[in-house]
């Protein structure tokens, strides 16, 4: 599944580019999010609870930074493994550009879940994956914006 959205973010581009490597910011802003630790250059081990339908599970995993272009974009890779609810992978493409004295922020999501979650349909998982991201860059707009 693909999710695609963008939004305008009330920062200078280069508050918001710092503000998407915060790992305190993301934690806020991600769904279920428990910890988010750093482990080595652009890798982070991270720790969240999500709920897909009847199915709810604990994940641990990676998230790794890939395709820096300070200030302009990057993609965040995710790798968890949620025990026996399953595995979810996944990656979001941030694309960021000057707009007046704001930030024009654009995403492009993708998502692939196995084992019990993917037994509960690809129609739910993907609404769910879909209202995680759009919370996900809602709360992130609603943070950095609060400060500007």
């Amino acid at each position: 599944m693909e999710m695609t959205g963008e939004q305008l973010i009330l920062l200078p581009q280069a508050a918001t580019w710092a503000a998407l490597n915060d790992p305190e910011v993301l934690k806020d802003c991600i769904p279920g999010c428990e910890s988010i630790t750093r482990i080595g250059d652009d890798e982070y081990e991270v720790l969240m609870t999500a709920k897909v339908g009847p199915v709810s599970a604990k994940f641990k995993g990676k998230m790794t930074v890939a395709d820096s272009d300070p200030p302009r974009a990057y993609t965040l890779r995710f790798e968890g493994q949620g025990g026996v609810a399953g595995f979810a992978r996944g990656e979001a493409t941030v694309s960021l550009s000057p707009q007046g004295a704001d930030t024009h922020l654009a995403y492009t999501a993708k998502a692939t879940v196995g084992g019990k979650l993917a037994q509960v349909g690809s129609r739910l998982i993907d609404g769910v994956a879909k209202q995680l991201a759009g919370k996900f860059f809602d709360s992130f707009n609603k943070r950095v914006s609060a400060k500007a």
